[in-house]
């Protein structure tokens, strides 16, 4: 494909930057509706997705120093987010695991963004559908190896 056939296919790059920019600001303002700052926020995200695990690892895929974690894990324990308990296996490692329960009302909040961006995905055809799948597993890729390089977290 020519340079001039990939350029009519790509996006508006300033329409994507304010999609980011919209994105994040509201994240960062859900996060501080409820008292959370935005790395507390991003690790009962991990915890909500990928399941337990332990401080040690929670701290290590935020880019925290062990004794950060240990203060991170306190303040979602203390925000109802989480809960902590000893592992099973190694008594000396500590497991923390989200609740399913989000404080105040950040439920609602997100739902805000939900509802619309659901009525909207509905809107779309399968195709279209493929297409917006395609792109956020392409995004999420990039992000994710990015932010690994930047932080050297493997």
């Amino acid at each position: 494909m020519n340079a001039s056939k990939r350029q009519e296919r790509s996006l508006d790059p300033e329409l994507y930057r304010r999609y980011l920019a919209a994105l994040t600001l509201f994240h960062q303002a859900a996060a501080d509706s409820v008292g959370l700052s935005g790395t507390d926020y991003q690790a009962s995200n991990l915890l909500e997705l990928d399941g337990p695990m332990a401080s040690s690892e929670l701290a290590r895929r935020l880019g925290l120093s062990l004794a950060a974690g240990s203060r991170l894990a306190d303040r979602l324990v203390e925000a109802g987010v989480a809960r902590r308990h000893a592992d099973s296996t190694d008594r000396r490692r500590v497991i923390i695991e989200h609740s399913g329960v989000l404080p105040g009302e950040l439920a609602r909040t997100l739902d805000r963004v939900r509802e619309p961006i659901a009525a909207a995905l509905a809107s779309m055809s399968s195709e279209q559908l493929s297409g917006v799948a395609a792109y956020l597993a392409a995004a999420t890729s990039a992000y994710a190896q990015s932010a690994r390089s930047l932080s050297d977290v493997p």
